[in-house]
């Protein structure tokens, strides 16, 4: 009973965040960005207001960097950093208290056992997948919150770089969308970096399989 309560309150978040991103648009708020930068404090205030409602209207966490690079420039990477990984935590938090050891849960937990959770993370966070599904799966796969924040922090970096490039040129997200954020070249050496963290642990489950099972 306890398990169909938790799917059933699952399902009603997700209904409700699909609700919130069909009705809402990161475009409103870039359109307004003028207004928003011409007083500091209040900048800084929707900033961080839009780093705490931003999962609930499943909006890509890139869009954070984008906001801090229009107001900041390259001063504000730091700060996209920080709020991008206060922004995951809560969908983290949500998961890994739902998690009940199933397939999913167990076939995270083995991934992170062979990886190790601050390189999982990082790996994960280096793939072009979107940034709550992978806060979900951390949590599923039971990472500790440390190992989370910092993993997450490292790995999105390639992405809030390109954020705070396109911000600092606003026009082209507002006529292209923020999907003109992330280019191929930048998905491909992403890809590449998760690729080398991976060699090593891959290295060692292939070299310490047992030779029967060749």
């Amino acid at each position: 009973m306890q398990r169909r309560s938790r799917l059933l309150v699952g399902v009603g978040l997700l209904l409700v965040v699909a609700v919130g991103a069909f009705l809402t648009s990161p475009q409103w708020l870039l359109s307004r960005l003028d207004w928003l930068a011409a007083d500091p404090l209040r900048f800084g205030a929707a900033l961080v207001a839009l780093a705490l409602v931003r999962p609930f209207l499943a909006w890509p966490t890139t869009l954070l960097a984008v906001v801090a690079g229009y107001g900041w420039g390259f001063r504000g990477l730091p700060v996209a950093l920080a709020l991008i990984a206060l922004t995951s935590v809560p969908p983290f938090l949500l998961a890994r208290r739902s998690a009940d050891g199933g397939r999913l849960a167990t076939a995270g937990a083995r991934a992170v056992d062979a990886t190790g959770d601050l390189r999982g993370v990082i790996v994960s966070r280096l793939l072009p997948a979107p940034s709550d599904v992978v806060s979900v799966g951390a949590g599923l796969s039971g990472v500790p919150l440390r190992a989370f924040v910092v993993g997450t922090a490292i790995g999105e970096l390639p992405w809030a770089v390109a954020g705070v490039v396109a911000g600092r040129s606003i026009d082209r997200v507002l006529r292209e969308g923020l999907g003109s954020v992330i280019q191929p070249e930048l998905i491909a050496a992403a890809g590449l970096a998760a690729l080398l963290l991976l060699a090593g642990p891959a290295y060692r489950h292939v070299r310490d399989r047992p030779a029967g099972l060749d």
